[in-house]
């Protein structure tokens, strides 16, 4: 009989925003029940901090290494994520003996998949110690060893999610829009398939945040007011990611930011969602078929100004665009509840990654077990 574990996933994604922490109890395999959740915001001072973290990796070739500076970021993030666990914890009345394991994602400094080398930073050891429960970290590195992309992760936990949708013989296709955007289609027959589709909200992030010292445009009002510049638009939608037949994983900056000079604020914004929305479509052309749903989760899922972008896009191909909550899911909660769902494959031995969904060369497990 296959053990049901209660998990935590800790989430902080490219958008560098905050930490989320959902808990979920599982099997890693089909049992899913779903608890609750919390996100922790950055203040800016430590967002300031995970940029010049950024930096400080550039040069690196090992993803063991930690220059200091690099290392004393890396202890504050940890010691950020032991804190965020243990207020979960008391929010919700629960004790640290009564959950098996932590999924710590920690935080990508550096991804580079055509060189085999991805870098997240956060001590697994450490946040062990902190909070007295064992964590699975470092999930990705096992993947590239294995000629992997090391992304997406989360299309195991998709998968998991979407069998009422293939009871009725629909492809069905998860997007993540996050700093980076990425899809999961998971066919009628339980055929999956994903890949990075393209920039997602680091691109509007940024533009907002280098015009107005806000970190995101919120529910998409600025772009809302403005007009899509087209030729700027084709200067992102033409880049070569979108050529070719085979799927690679982004990292944050593989699409460079607008310049100030090049638009109002408005009109930027505007283009930066049409962006994000049509290389949602543009990379869904190399999908096994055109999914009949898309259930949209992820912060993008927030902006108003991309999310219509991307229902008339996709309504015209025929598919229907749902978010997550309308598909009875919490948009929000899915990437951490992914990193739960994760770790406790990982304690199984169990694959996280598959060759249609990072190009690994067969299933394989990873991670690393630290315990208390």
């Amino acid at each position: 009989m296959d053990v049901i574990r209660t998990a935590i996933g800790l989430m902080s994604g490219t958008s560098m925003d905050g930490i989320d922490v959902a808990l979920i109890r599982t099997d890693g395999r089909g049992f899913i029940e779903r608890g609750p959740f919390m996100g922790v915001p950055y203040d800016a001072d430590f967002r300031g901090r995970l940029k010049r973290a950024l930096e400080l990796a550039r040069p690196l070739r090992d993803r063991r290494e930690r220059p200091e500076e690099l290392r004393q970021i890396e202890l504050e993030l940890t010691v950020r994520h032991a804190t965020a666990v243990t207020a979960f914890l008391e929010r919700f009345g629960l004790s640290a003996d009564g959950v098996d394991v932590l999924g710590f994602h920690g935080q990508t400094v550096l991804h580079r998949p055509d060189e085999g080398l991805t870098i997240q930073i956060g001590d697994g050891g450490e946040l062990a110690r902190r909070t007295g429960i064992s964590v699975v970290y470092d999930m990705r590195a096992n993947d590239m060893l294995h000629r992997g992309q090391g992304a997406p992760l989360v299309p195991a936990y998709h998968a998991a999610l979407a069998g009422k949708f293939q009871q009725a013989g629909q492809a069905v296709c998860f997007v993540n829009i996050g700093g980076i955007s990425n899809l999961t289609f998971i066919g009628g027959d339980g055929r999956i398939a994903a890949f990075d589709s393209g920039p997602g909200n680091t691109l509007i992030d940024q533009w907002v945040e280098m015009q107005t010292g806000k970190t995101y445009d919120p529910g998409g009002e600025i772009g809302g007011r403005g007009k899509v510049v087209a030729a700027l638009a084709e200067r992102y939608l033409a880049s070569p990611f979108f050529r070719g037949n085979v799927r690679r994983s982004l990292d944050r900056g593989d699409f460079a930011p607008l310049r100030p000079e090049e638009a109002s604020l408005e009109d930027g914004a505007r283009t930066l969602a049409h962006v994000a929305a049509a290389s949602i479509i543009k990379s869904a052309g190399f999908l096994p078929e055109s999914p009949s749903i898309y259930i949209v989760c992820g912060g993008g899922r927030l902006n108003a100004t991309v999310m219509a972008e991307f229902s008339v896009m996709a309504e015209r191909l025929g598919s229907k665009v749902l978010t997550a909550e309308q598909a009875g899911f919490d948009g929000d909660a899915m990437e951490a509840e992914a990193w739960a769902y994760l770790a406790v494959r990982s304690l199984d031995g169990l694959p996280l990654t598959f060759p249609g969904t990072t190009g690994v060369d067969a299933p394989v497990s990873g991670g690393m077990l630290a315990r208390p």
